[in-house]
């Protein structure tokens, strides 16, 4: 059997780790290729959908995927996957032949054929901010085909009824008569899917990936001319495509064939494999310097967009360090500047890197089957830990989280642990300077062998971490590595509510740091209501410098009742970045409220008004807020507001968004209005007026000013169309915006027309062509919309 890119392990030795991750080390940015859109910009995660249970309905029948032998029931002996997946959420279960769980319930897995499965899938994307879903297609003409037609129905389904966007991801492997079969197929079958409203679109055009041209082993045997044609042919469609290429696509060694530079650079953009490639930090961190910088900037020079892998890391492997490693890929990546990420894979429980939920500990595991639970190295984990980490990781990307080395997202909700757990752990850390490495988040990635240590010679310095809410914290314990020294190290905690002021929680006081007893210290305190601790160091008996490996903070337990809900949420304000909220006070113990959007907390404040940044321009948000105590004990939500924000002035709204047109010729397709070439166009079928090309701004928007373009090449003799502008607020009932009247284009003037007219609140707007004196059809290479 031809290897898959499941089971594809590059064996690349990585050199020596950065030996730390300062911001200040990041290049500068590259300008992308393209625009903003479904793919740039966004997190992409790769869907199989390929698990199928007898009884599903599955025209390829038997346990497919989760079975070496898909005709007997998975077991121990009979098994292709190395993690369990969480069932809790699952509407329908199928009994296997594992053990029982620990907890003794019956081992059961799920259908990816079962609608509610697909569902389910697309809610927690929805939920932690997955913007778009790569569905993997493997040759459709054997027994798999059916299957595989059918996925595609219920993936469209679910990402129209979840607001997802998805496109097809062909993988070659295998597919002996791919140059031929694969453009049969999207003719046939999936170029259809294109009509949906959910299908993926980047600078106006339908996405479709090719994942496994040049890769350097006999699954993939194509030479260059057929691997060419296939990019070309899709291109010619009309697509924008990506290439899913190997890791070292750009040298051409090592996992590349050489001779594939032409294939490579033909893409739109570039996706190079990584999972089976590190499973380290380290690694990570040598692929950044020496693999994926000259990536991006190889891209950049040659115009083409950059979409790395991010990967959660193999749990069945212990790589994953709870969290740490998918975190660091993707900070790694954010802080290259890539262009979108696309994280490898939400449902791959073939090969243990999936984002889905996933079985919390063995008690939720077959008994005895050694399948590691998301506990595996000792730190409890949410089912949702991953997905949770992605949200995040979406947000650095798009600007509404700081880039930071340090996981934001602790591995259990509601304070970094279990109740009474450590608070502190895997949090955001800052200090008031670092000697070299020794960097603040070290004393709280759960390395006792890794440490903080400030610069040498000048006392007073602090270290901090952000617990994410407020907690009536009353306890730290203080360590340093185990194997030093005993030291004294005089020492004051400070606590603050927002991270500006701080008040004194315990006087200074000197802190025995004694390897005969794990150079640890426990700090008691009074009980005291914080979300930030600060620990200031003014003398150190060992060393001319402040010093901790390890920090842990817990608060007092106890039922609480919790604060009454806000009211009364209204927006005070937008921008095209931003939007202002204010609501009435809460009653209760109110420590503090966050501002919720789609499951996820973007602002926390101690007042009753909040402005979140970092928001898209032209684009709908909804809000609530919820009180919180000082166990952060949340209320039940305000009432929700949705607002728009506003256009950027003088930006294109068209550019890169969805298109459609009342018809065609050849290859000029209405996705050539917005795609910002001059010379591309569209035009509608000849001697059949009346005709009209459309751009779906994506939310209801006050336009003002519409430009019309045609190629500026003196070749465009002058003509006049006859047109006018129409506008509709849900794509089906229209209204005219300008009347129809003769608009000359004239090359000596650019071929150019604007149109201005009063402030008109619509979504779609549609160029109404009815004659042309120049061509018996309508044409136009550019709309471009303007907010009033």
């Amino acid at each position: 059997m031809a290897l898959t890119r499941r089971t594809l392990i590059g064996s690349v030795a990585a050199g020596s780790a950065l030996a730390a991750l300062p911001e200040l080390a990041a290049p500068t940015p590259a300008v992308a290729a393209s625009p903003p859109g479904d793919v740039v910009g966004k997190i992409t995660v790769g869907y199989q959908g390929w698990f199928s249970c007898p009884g599903d309905g599955a025209p390829i029948g038997g346990w497919w995927h989760w079975s070496r032998d898909r005709f007997q029931p998975p077991s121990l002996a009979n098994t292709t996957i190395v993690s369990w997946p969480d069932m809790r959420e699952y509407a329908h279960g199928y009994t296997t032949a594992y053990p029982n769980l620990g907890n003794g319930q019956p081992a059961q897995l799920f259908s990816s054929y079962d609608q509610q499965t697909v569902d389910t899938h697309f809610g927690w994307m929805q939920e932690h901010g997955c913007d778009t879903a790569a569905l993997q297609r493997f040759n459709p003409f054997g027994d798999e085909g059916p299957t595989r037609d059918a996925m595609a129905v219920k993936v469209r389904g679910a990402a129209e009824r979840f607001g997802r966007k998805f496109y097809i991801m062909y993988d070659v492997t295998g597919w002996t008569s791919m140059q031929s079969q694969i453009k049969q197929d999207w003719t046939t079958k999936m170029s259809a899917h294109t009509a949906s409203p959910a299908y993926a679109r980047q600078n106006g055009r339908p996405v479709v990936c090719v994942w496994g041209f040049g890769f350097n082993d006999d699954g993939r045997p194509f030479a260059p001319e057929p691997c060419l044609d296939v990019v070309q042919w899709f291109k010619a469609q009309g697509c924008y495509v990506i290439g899913g290429v190997p890791t070292y696509w750009r040298e051409g060694i090592n996992d590349s064939r050489p001779g594939f530079g032409a294939v490579y650079r033909a893409f739109h953009m570039i996706s190079p494999w990584m999972v089976g490639r590190t499973g380290t930090l380290d690694g990570l961190d040598w692929f950044y310097t020496n693999v994926n910088v000259p990536d991006l900037a190889d891209c950049a020079a040659h115009g083409i967009d950059y979409q790395p892998c991010v990967m959660p890391g193999d749990l069945s492997a212990g790589h994953r360090r709870h969290g740490d490693f998918y975190w660091r890929h993707l900070y790694n990546m954010v802080r290259l500047g890539a262009q979108g990420l696309y994280v490898s894979m939400f449902d791959e429980f073939n090969e243990g890197n999936q984002i889905a939920k996933t079985s919390e500990t063995q008690a939720t595991t077959p008994a005895g089957a050694g399948i590691r639970a998301l506990d595996e190295d000792g730190t409890a984990c949410s089912a949702d830990y991953y997905l949770r980490i992605t949200a995040d990781g979406g947000r650095m990307l798009k600007g509404q989280l700081p880039l930071t080395p340090v996981r934001p997202t602790p591995p259990v909700p509601g304070g970094g642990q279990p109740p009474g757990g450590n608070l502190a752990a895997g949090r955001p850390a800052t200090a008031s300077s670092q000697n070299g490495p020794y960097v603040a988040g070290n004393a709280v990635d759960g390395d006792r062998g890794s440490y903080w240590e400030a610069a040498a010679n000048a006392f007073p310095q602090w270290w901090q971490v952000d617990l994410g809410a407020a907690h009536p914290v009353n306890r730290l314990v203080l360590a340093l590595p185990a194997g030093w020294e005993a030291r004294t190290q005089t020492i004051s905690v400070q606590g603050s509510a927002d991270g500006a002021t701080f008040t004194t929680v315990a006087a200074p006081a000197g802190v025995r740091f004694d390897p005969a007893t794990g150079n640890t210290a426990t700090l008691t305190l009074p009980a005291t209501s914080v979300r930030h601790v600060r620990v200031t160091i003014t003398g150190n008996t060992a060393w001319p410098a402040a010093q901790l490996a390890h920090v842990e903070v817990y608060a007092a337990t106890g039922s609480t009742t919790p604060p009454t809900p806000p009211t009364g949420l209204t927006v005070t304000g937008r921008t095209a970045t931003s939007v202002s909220l204010s609501w009435n006070a809460s009653t209760g113990g109110v420590a503090g409220y966050q501002v919720r959007q789609g499951g996820q907390t973007v602002a926390s404040v101690s007042g009753t008004a909040a402005t979140v940044t970092g928001l898209s321009p032209a684009t709908t948000y909804t809000f609530t807020v919820v009180a919180v105590d000082a166990a952060a004990t949340p209320s039940a939500p305000s009432n929700a507001v949705t607002v728009t924000t506003d256009a950027p002035p003088r930006t294109d709204l068209a550019r890169g968004r969805p298109t459609a047109q009342s018809s065609q010729t050849q290859t000029y397709a209405s996705a050539h209005v917005v795609d910002g070439d001059p010379h591309s166009y569209w035009e509608s079928a000849n001697g059949a007026f009346p005709q009209w090309v459309q751009v779906d701004l994506g939310a209801t928007v006050a336009i003002g000013r519409v430009v019309l373009r045609l190629p500026p090449s003196p070749a465009w003799s002058a003509r006049t169309q006859t047109l006018s502008v129409q506008g509709s607020t849900d794509g089906a009932g229209w209204s005219t915006i300008v009347p129809s009247a003769g608009r000359r284009f004239d090359p000596a003037a650019g071929n150019e027309v604007t149109l201005t007219f009063a402030a008109t609140s619509t979504r779609y707007v549609r160029i109404h062509v009815t004659g042309n004196t120049g061509w018996p059809a309508g044409q136009l290479s550019q709309l471009e919309v303007y907010a009033s």
